[in-house]
């Protein structure tokens, strides 16, 4: 991806990596798109595991923004359970969502949402990746970008969500590992 036009600011949204407990690394395909001075910001999820997953994702830009999640170690002892981040003219929330019961429910994640009074809210726990729009706010679940294994949901491809800022428009593009091809899908979404 490229980022030229200077009003547009580039949002990389990225969690559930589960580094190293339950896979190795980040997809060798990932790591070649993740790179210094393309990223503005990175609003994580939760569930990095180790320091030195975090200490990748700082290697991409220096504004990191992260929640606990419940794999964490020691090191993410200080993260909130959740958290608001204005950029551009969008007031992100970010949370893990394993507090959200029923976990990935939309209407659960509208309820969250409204409570943060967030325009976009962004969460984890579950693997595979998606954005709704619901009652003119958008809320995004970037998947695991690792597709780290978990009985619930065996067959989930590793993928993260990249979001283009530009004023009050918010394009969504999500990357999603399908065997051996990056496949991107791209959600718009405009502050009404």
């Amino acid at each position: 991806f490229t980022h030229d036009d200077a009003r547009m600011v580039l949002v990389l949204c990225i969690g559930d990596m589960h580094i190293p407990h339950r896979v190795a690394d980040l997809p060798p395909k990932f790591r070649s798109l993740l790179v210094p001075g393309k990223i503005q910001h990175v609003l994580c999820t939760g569930d990095v595991c180790v320091k030195e997953t975090y200490d990748y994702l700082r290697s991409l830009c220096a504004d990191v923004h992260a929640v606990r999640g419940n794999y964490d170690g020691d090191f993410a002892a200080g993260w909130p359970d959740a958290k608001t981040v204005k950029i551009g003219d969008f007031k992100f929330g970010l949370t893990h969502g394993h507090r959200v019961v029923p976990h990935g429910d939309v209407n659960a994640l509208a309820a969250a949402q409204r409570a943060m009074n967030v325009d976009v809210l962004v969460s984890g726990t579950c693997r595979r990746w998606g954005a709704h729009k619901v009652e003119d706010r958008l809320i995004v679940n970037p998947g695991s970008a690792t597709g780290a294994f978990v009985s619930e949901d065996p067959d989930a491809n590793p993928s993260f969500v990249l979001i283009d800022v530009d004023g009050s428009r918010a394009t969504c593009y999500v990357y999603e590992l399908c065997g051996e091809e990056v496949k991107v899908e791209k959600v718009e979404y405009s502050k009404a």
